[in-house]
Formats: C-alpha cells, structure tokens, sequence
C-alpha cells in the first residue's frame, strides 16, 4: 500500500464522517417539503450530477482507441458475476422487495475506480497503467450500470400484479431507457458516433456537474449511516464486501490470465481495478429505488477499510505470477 493510495483512504474517511457529522447535527437541515436531506442530495446526484458525467464520458470517447481485448477480459468474468450474484439474490432476497437484488448486486461488482482506482494504478504503474484505468472507467458505467438498471426496472414490471406481459415489457423498456443512467449514456453515444463533439461552453458545464460526484456522494455515504446505522447492515454488507474484495478479483484473474492470455501490467491492472472496494453508486442505487440504504452505505464503508489489507494480498498475488 503506497503513501498516495493509503492518504487517499483517509481523505475519503474525512469525507464520510463530515457527512455523518452534517446529518447527526443537522447542518444539511430538511429537503423540500420536509423530506431527507440524504434524499434530497440522492436525487441531485442522480438526476444531474451522474448523467452529466455519463453523458460526457460518451461524447468525448475515442472508440477507435479503446483496447477492446482487454477490456473483454475484465467485463466477461465481471458481467458473468453479475449475472450469477443478482440471480442468487432473487432467489434469497425476495422479502426484502423486487429492487433488492440489483441494488445489493451494484455493490458487489461496481467498484470505488474514480476515488481510489485514479491514484492506485498511477502511483502503481504509471502512465500505461493509468490509461487502461481510464478506459476500463469510461465503459465501467456503461456496461454494469446499464445492465443493473434494465434488471431492477424488469424486477419492478413483472412485481406489479396489474401488469400484462406485453405491458411488464414495455414499461421494463420505457423505464430503462428513459433512465438518468441509461439515456445519457444512449444520448452520448449518438452524440459520438454523430461527431457533433462539444461546445468549450457545453464541455465545461458538463464538467463542472460530474465534478460533484465524488464529493457529494461521499458526504451522501456518511449522511446515510447517520441515518441508518450499522445496526441489522453487517451481515448483508460482509458478504457483498467477500464478493467485490476477493470473487471478482479471483474471477478476473483466472479469465484474464488463462483464458485471454494476459500478463504483465495489463494483467496487474485488470486485477486491481476488480479488487477496488465498493463505490459510491450502490447508494445512488439503493437511495433511487428505496431499498438496502443502509446496507449499501455499511458495505461501501467496511469494504474500503477491508480494501487496506486485501489490496496487498493481491499485489503480493500479482508479483508471485509475475505481474
């Protein structure tokens, strides 16, 4: 653990507890109408500060330039966890309502890649390093979000009893699409292929709502356990912490090494980004679909304290193979 990443953590455990300090004395007062400043900063982050990042991570991406071999190799054995743990967690987490699974499934595979990812790598492996960061980042949101939603918005349609197969699917497709995670990302997307590219204006007004992100959100995790607590959380926040820290790191490796050839740095930085702590968009998500807020934030929070000894673990890993 180097001094870069180690300063990091505590900065963003000075961030949490201020949001914990804010909520317990009341510094955010009450959000309109007398509803939860915790929600009240949920809905910004979701409703403006996300999409603004999504849509701008899309319009300005390079496709051409995207390492698409590697990045197979992450989001296969990444997709294929996903799948695995939100169809588990329909089997188990009924009673808990039909958002819980894809909401509990964010936190075990979306990890912490802004905050700690940025300055891990680069302190780690450089500039090379760093750039495949950044295009693993840039489709993080795009490929797991994407497909998280479109499986909460499905669990959501088929719950409702009123609902007729045909009107299950079309409000699965309507919600989905029209979504502040997906249609950013749809919009984007077009707005690249276009080559319309961004006004300086446009650019930087953008620039300066996803900047909001990581500051918000982590006064956000801190406000929620000053909500919640830790009481009745542990449990559930434990098992997503063993996926996200140790499952999806060990599943990475296995396919990026021995089923796509991969070694070296490539190899090294793969591993990492998957063994990153839990991120933040667990509790958009919990916070979006009103379910597991306070076992998401618990999860964000014990999985990056665990993150100090498990990061290790798997550097010594990768040395020992040779990454």
């Amino acid at each position: 653990m180097t001094a870069v990443v180690a300063f990091k953590l505590l900065a963003i455990f000075a961030a949490v507890a201020l949001g914990w300090l804010a909520m317990r004395r009341g510094w955010l007062g009450q959000g309109a109408g007398g509803g939860d400043p915790a929600r009240v900063l949920s809905n910004a982050t979701f409703y403006l500060f996300i999409p603004a990042l999504l849509f701008r991570t899309m319009a300005r991406l390079d496709l051409a330039a995207l390492p698409w071999r590697t990045l197979a190799a992450y989001f296969v054995p990444a997709l294929g966890l996903t799948l695995l743990a939100y169809a588990w967690q329909r089997r188990t987490a009924r009673a808990e309502g039909a958002a819980a699974p894809a909401t509990r499934t964010v936190a075990a595979v979306y990890g912490n890649a802004v905050q700690l990812g940025i300055p891990l790598i680069s302190a780690l492996y450089g500039e090379t390093g760093l750039a495949l960061l950044i295009a693993l980042v840039s489709m993080h949101g795009v490929v797991l979000l994407s497909l998280l939603t479109v499986l909460v918005e499905s669990d959501l349609a088929r719950a409702d009893p009123a609902t007729s197969h045909a009107g299950m699917l079309r409000n699965t497709l309507r919600n989905a699409i029209v979504h502040p995670v997906v249609m950013p990302v749809l919009v984007g997307m077009a707005w690249n292929l276009a080559g319309l590219g961004l006004h300086p204006v446009l650019d930087e007004t953008l620039a300066v709502l996803g900047s909001a992100v990581v500051p918000v959100c982590l006064v956000l995790i801190g406000a929620s356990l000053a909500t919640y607590g830790l009481r009745g959380n542990v449990r559930g926040a434990l098992l997503v912490s063993l996926l996200k820290l140790a499952v999806l790191p060990a599943l990475v490796l296995v396919v990026a090494r021995w089923g796509f050839g991969l070694t070296g740095q490539p190899l090294a930085v793969l591993v990492m980004m998957a063994a990153l702590p839990s991120g933040s968009n667990a509790l958009i998500f919990a916070q979006r679909y009103e379910t597991l807020q306070g076992e998401a934030s618990t999860a964000i929070v014990v999985s990056t304290v665990a993150f100090a000894a498990t990061a290790s673990l798997w550097l010594a890993a990768l040395a020992w193979l040779g990454g």
